[in-house]
């Protein structure tokens, strides 16, 4: 083949000329994708340690192409600085680390092909300002409304590949934005930043679900796609591992880029605290017990594989006595057995309870019985050797159990005439496949210790089974995985046939389920949970404003996996709290990752 021969077919085979606009396309996936380019003019705005980013030299008015783009190359930019104004070639290409993200669009193998100028100015664009304010409910049109939808994981964003719609949805906006060089003015963390300092934050754009503490609270058809992380600087710097919910932050500018599941920020320089939330702790719970059926205290509490010999065991006691106020009644989850997460068969949590209420009496609180059933050897989750269960903590001088005849941990629990209990504690259809590797529900009946009042009533603590295996809320899945969602459906109906059963017997009785649902009110197994049921979410009872709903920080988003749902004789006079001991600290002074909450209910006839 003769040398201009093969010039030709070089040429032709790569495309030239096109601007990064027509690159990236109005889509997820550019229109050229694993095709090679020559000819591309840009601005570097920005480089990192394995490539750079550059801006196009001339601009379309389509909202939804972004005009810049990520070179990936790690030596390709060893004499080229910001604001030079190069011309490159290479091959168009599609990347991402984990099958379950959204794809990056880069040019790949980049070959220069003429330094144009150096010296020019680089701007960064001002969300919100330069920008339109990113969408605050829907994440894309592939959600059908609801990010939580069952069934989940229907549709594909690498194969749907849907036009971009960056005014309505909030992964199209990010994806508008890809390689941009942006500015995020009065930044606000959101949440605590993970192990790698990586850090949610939202700016002086429009937001929803603000909660008082400065964070964003998800609830039913909005889940803030309006946030956005920031991750490792550009310099090599390290973002704080100690920001809170709330910090203020000096002025952020960086890279949009998508990694690890997320859209998020590179910043030039490390993010920087300017301000922080006050008060550093919430105030201890107003809720007292009146020590009658009148005013029992009820808690509700994830203790986080708690064991005796767990560090923060003894904090745990002072937040129970400090905080809670020493609750009448405890509900616990996460109980660990004697030896902790030694995988052996050791089941017992005798030595775990016994610690814990040792370590509350020398805290200054009250002397408390507890009552738990042991599970079988490693069937329960939780981490493994550990055997974590619910169990109960209560005052002996003001609560027994009623009739108490407990069960074994493979004793299935039954409502009989009265109604009274089979078990006095017992689980729930503890054989049954929808608890496999999951926490049975333990069931109690109680009464106060008040003479002449008719003072019985039920509880059922719940911890139902993770989250785990849950795609990222920016994924490829759409709607994003739901790990273990049916699982948890399966394990609401179990446990609301149950209440329901009660109820049957006596429409009139007092009944209490709290617990870690680990899921939201507004998705499919608490919905038929509270219909099969009957009974009522107590947050809803009292009127707690939907953005103070949160016991758990996770990703972007303060939420509520805890709740306590009361029967209807239960809500008159009821008052409820959740005390935001752990949601509000840095890491490091986070004892759980749940916060405990506190009520007060008349449990007398």
């Amino acid at each position: 083949m003769s040398s201009l021969l093969r010039h030709f077919v070089l040429t032709a085979s790569a495309i030239s000329a096109l601007t990064i606009g027509d690159i990236n396309g109005n889509k997820f996936l550019s229109p050229y994708n694993g095709q090679a380019v020559s000819n591309v003019s840009g601005i570097i705005t920005a480089k990192g340690p394995d490539g750079l980013w550059i801006r196009s030299l001339t601009p379309d008015r389509d909202l939804r192409t972004s005009e810049s783009i990520y070179v990936f190359g790690r030596a390709f930019g060893a004499n080229l600085t910001v604001g030079d104004s190069i011309v490159l070639g290479g091959k168009v290409q599609e990347f991402r680390s984990n099958k379950d993200y959204i794809y990056l669009t880069e040019i790949s193998s980049p070959k220069l092909e003429k330094k144009v100028s150096s010296g020019n100015t680089v701007k960064a664009l001002v969300i919100g300002k330069d920008t339109a304010d990113p969408p605050t409910e829907q994440y894309t049109a592939l959600d059908g409304g609801d990010v939580f939808a069952v069934p989940n994981n229907v549709s594909l964003v690498s194969v749907a590949n849907p036009v971009l719609d960056p005014k309505k949805y909030g992964l199209d906006f990010w994806e508008s934005l890809s390689g941009e060089l942006v500015t995020v003015r009065k930044p606000k963390a959101i949440a605590k930043p993970n192990n790698f300092g990586d850090t949610w934050v939202i700016g002086d754009w429009k937001v929803s679900g603000r909660n008082q503490r400065g964070g964003l609270t998800l609830s039913d058809g909005d889940a803030n796609p309006e946030a956005i992380i920031i991750g490792s600087p550009l310099d090599g710097s390290s973002n704080p591992r100690t920001t809170k919910l709330g910090d203020d932050l000096e002025e952020i500018t960086g890279i949009i880029t998508y990694a690890f599941g997320f859209y998020r920020i590179l910043p030039t320089t490390a993010i920087k605290v300017t301000l922080s939330m006050k008060p550093d702790l919430p105030p201890s719970t107003k809720l007292l017990s009146s020590g009658k059926c009148d005013g029992i205290t009820i808690g509700d509490y994830n203790v986080e594989n708690l064991a005796p010999n767990s560090t923060h065991l003894s904090t745990i006691a002072t937040h129970i006595v400090s905080y809670l106020a020493s609750p009448d009644l405890v509900f616990l989850q996460e109980i660990q057995d004697d030896n902790g997460p030694t995988n052996d068969a050791v089941v017992s949590a005798n030595l775990t309870l016994s610690s814990l209420t040792k370590e509350i009496a020398a805290a200054g609180g009250p002397s408390y019985a507890f009552a738990d059933i042991d599970p079988v050897d490693d069937q329960d989750g939780g981490q493994p050797g550990g055997n974590i269960r619910v169990a109960y903590l209560y005052k002996p001088t003001h609560l027994r159990l009623y009739q108490g005849n407990p069960g074994t941990s493979t004793d299935a629990n039954e409502v009989l005439q009265g109604p009274t209990l089979k078990y006095n504690p017992g689980r729930i259809d503890p054989a049954n496949k929808a608890w496999t590797a999951s926490r049975k529900p333990l069931v109690a009946q109680w009464e106060v210790i008040d003479k002449g009042r008719n003072s019985k009533f039920f509880t059922v603590n719940v911890h139902f089974g993770s989250k785990g295996g849950s795609s990222s809320i920016q994924g490829d899945a759409r709607p994003p995985v739901n790990g273990g969602v049916a699982d948890r459906l399966a394990q609401a109906q179990l446990t609301a046939n149950f209440i329901k059963a009660i109820l049957d017997e006596d429409r009139n009785a007092r009944i209490i389920t709290a617990g870690d649902f680990n899921e939201f009110t507004f998705v499919e197994p608490l919905k038929q949970f509270a219909q099969i049921s009957s009974l009522k979410d107590l947050d809803e009872v009292i009127g707690i404003k939907e953005t103070e709903r949160y016991t758990y920080l996770f990703d972007m988003n303060a939420q509520q996996l805890d709740h306590m749902f009361v029967s209807n004789t239960l809500t008159k006079k009821a008052r409820y709290e959740h005390i935001h001991i752990n949601t509000w600290v840095d890491s490091a002074a986070q004892i759980s990752d749940h916060d405990p909450s506190v009520a007060r209910l008349d449990v007398c006839v």
